[in-house]
């Protein structure tokens, strides 16, 4: 019986070894990738790249149901190996625990379209929580159970067993209550402690924030331009009741600062007249208000904004669009970033050129001093610190759709016109 059991634990063993080997890369690279998707630096260096490496992280990300599914094939075994060992089989559990949950909230934001932005809210924030958690948690099981650390264990064990033997007592009756194993476990998870703690705790904090973090980015903002903008009646206090949820910062380039001297707001291309303003000017045209929702295409939403600015199709009523004109074409002050819609589309009633949210001039990590907002698409068409508008009479692929960005992007509530 004896000889039976330890072949069948050296069975299992080997190939629990190959599930975890397979499962440790696989969620090493998942870790990196996930780090460097939303970091705007590597998208500006990565480029088209991105939308590769996105795509690589799905697919490893389901490729990763793989190894759990051979797991649980062994599992009725291995459970019996763990038999008296309650610590180890917690242990199966997160790690089981931790899996799934990347995994449903993974298929969430990978079919975001099919699920919708409040869905795709709810994964991502999980998705998230999952990696705050469960990422240092297997880093740490990993550590601890490195042959560095148990042949750690295993020296401290011989060096005390012949100091036991001369006692002429048992070995269990004078093993020392902390072992230099469980020291070092300890050390390295107190280590981990400290130094994600914080992070952990800020981004807990953020993330299940009823209000905006409209004032935190005011405090910070990089623009200086005056005289600043006056709120409407309807914007302070804001009749949408104030943005509920967080906004993440991406960008493809520094965030851009500017002053009266280096901002100015132009319409032109095929129009009748050509549109010029400077900040002084600009604060003093007529703007209206309205609340709409922000979801960005990674999954994440910020809802009832309330946006105070001037409707797209105003200003294209006050330069005169020429027959000739069938794409309206947005440039960011950033110099590299632009995207467009048709003409058609421009002409929605809901899509602003913003100056304010929540009664406060929009922050420069929001995209101030001015933004395009397009609520019934994802926020890749709301054009960041936007200067220029032209008309043009062909069509123009965007910076994030040459990159692989779907050019519809559509909400998948949309009321398309």
């Amino acid at each position: 019986m004896t000889q039976w059991l330890n072949k069948l634990r050296k069975g299992v063993g080997r190939k629990l070894a190959a599930v975890h080997r397979w499962n440790a890369w696989m969620i090493a690279f998942l870790a990196l990738s996930g780090l460097i998707l939303p970091w705007g630096a590597w998208r500006e260096i990565l480029g088209a790249g991105r939308v590769w490496l996105k795509w690589l992280h799905v697919g490893v990300g389901l490729a990763l149901l793989l190894p759990v599914l051979y797991y649980l094939l062994l599992a009725g075994k291995h459970w019996s190996l763990l038999k008296g060992r309650p610590a180890q089989k917690w242990n199966v559990g997160i790690v089981l625990l931790i899996m799934t949950g990347w995994f449903l909230s993974g298929i969430v934001l990978w079919q975001f379209r099919a699920f919708g932005p409040r869905w795709s809210n709810t994964a991502l924030t999980i998705h998230d929580a999952f990696t705050w958690i469960g990422l240092p948690y297997m880093i740490y099981h990993s550590v601890t159970r490195t042959r560095w650390l148990k042949e750690t264990h295993r020296r401290s064990v011989r060096t005390d067993r012949p100091a036991q033997q001369s006692a002429g007592s048992s070995p269990s009756a004078t093993e020392p209550l902390y072992t230099r194993r469980a020291f070092l476990r300890s050390a390295i998870g107190a280590g981990f402690a400290i130094a994600l703690g914080p992070s952990f705790v800020k981004w807990l904090a953020t993330s299940f924030s009823a209000d905006g973090n409209v004032e935190d980015l005011l405090q910070k903002d990089g623009n200086h331009l005056v005289p600043a903008p006056q709120p409407a009646a309807d914007s302070l206090p804001p009749v949408g009741g104030g943005s509920k949820g967080m906004f993440r910062i991406y960008t493809v380039t520094p965030i851009p600062e500017f002053d009266n001297s280096n901002w100015s707001f132009t319409v032109d291309g095929l129009v009748r007249k050509t549109l010029k303003w400077n900040w002084e000017e600009f604060v003093k045209l007529t703007r209206t208000v309205q609340v709409s929702n922000f979801h960005c295409v990674t999954g994440w939403s910020v809802y009832n904004n309330t946006w105070e600015g001037i409707p797209l199709r105003h200003l294209l009523e006050q330069a005169g669009v020429q027959s000739a004109a069938q794409t309206v074409k947005f440039y960011s002050g950033d110099g590299v970033y632009t995207d467009s819609l048709t003409m058609k589309q421009a002409q929605m009633d809901d899509i602003m050129v913003a100056v304010m949210l929540d009664g406060k001039p929009i922050p420069s990590d929001l995209g101030g001093p001015v933004r395009l907002v397009v609520p019934q698409m994802y926020t890749y068409k709301s054009v960041k610190w936007l200067n220029r508008i032209e008309l043009i009479a062909e069509d123009h692929v965007g910076y994030w759709e040459e990159r692989g960005y779907d050019k519809d992007a559509w909400l998948p509530d949309a009321k398309r016109t």
